[in-house]
């Protein structure tokens, strides 16, 4: 199949189209840098003229109330721009748990792509991914200070970037789902754990205070950031450090 993979540069998007690749497909990557834009609508005909599927990897540039904006007319621009090349099957990444932390602006934003694609014309599918492993030393980065990292103990399910990709790329060269695929990692951890076995790995001194006030992930209540139902990754977190 031909495979227009909107966001097709970045972490995730660059895996997919390699896994869509090594399967056998025509996995096209489009970004700002090949002259689309998702927000404007520029070259979007063009990237997806003759594409069987369309995976939309595209992220807002910010986490704030400004993210809705960006999934509406994103989503708006890009539905429409498939559904006049005849499209047969939409894909998008989301976040387990994403419709249980309304308190999060960039949750709310994630949950309303999903919504806009779901109402949309386009056989569809969301692959719903835990929090990525690529992302804790960002996690440290947010509430560090001297000596110290304060942390909440939310509990978490970190999976690597290269089983979200490999998730979504079978996702897009499969059937719509017209639903949803919770992908999750095989172990669960509290965030002030994981950051201690972050630290310690890194031979890092700082010290993990626990802290239920501290960064995004406060806002986050109980364990609606796992899912034990979700399709298991293989890749355990301490084999990924290393």
């Amino acid at each position: 199949m031909k495979i227009a993979v909107i966001g097709g540069t970045g972490l995730i998007g660059s895996q997919v189209v390699t896994d869509l690749r090594a399967a056998g497909h025509e996995a096209v990557p489009h970004s700002k840098s090949t002259g689309i834009d998702v927000i404007s609508g520029q070259g979007l005909d063009d990237a997806l003229r003759g594409a069987d599927v369309v995976v939309n990897l595209t992220n807002s540039p910010t986490f704030d109330e400004a993210s809705p904006a960006f999934f509406q007319t994103s989503m708006d621009n890009l539905l429409a721009a498939a559904d006049r090349a005849g499209v047969g099957h939409f894909v998008i990444l989301s976040i387990v748990g994403v419709d249980q932390v309304p308190e999060l602006d960039y949750y709310k934003a994630k949950l309303l792509q999903e919504q806009i694609l779901a109402a949309g014309p386009v056989p569809y599918s969301i692959v719903r991914a835990t929090q990525f492993m690529d992302f804790m030393d960002a996690v440290l980065s947010w509430t560090a200070d001297g000596d110290t990292v304060r942390l909440p103990a939310t509990p978490i399910q970190p999976i690597a970037s290269k089983d979200v990709a490999r998730a979504v790329a079978e996702v897009a060269a499969g059937a719509p789902l017209n639903g949803i695929r919770s992908v999750a990692g095989p172990e669960v951890f509290t965030l002030d754990e994981l950051g201690r076995i972050t630290l310690s790995h890194k031979g890092d001194d700082r010290t993990v205070v626990t802290d239920p006030t501290a960064g995004m992930f406060a806002a986050v209540k109980g364990d609606v950031l796992t899912d034990k139902n979700a399709h298991l990754a293989p890749t355990r977190y301490t084999d990924w450090l290393s």
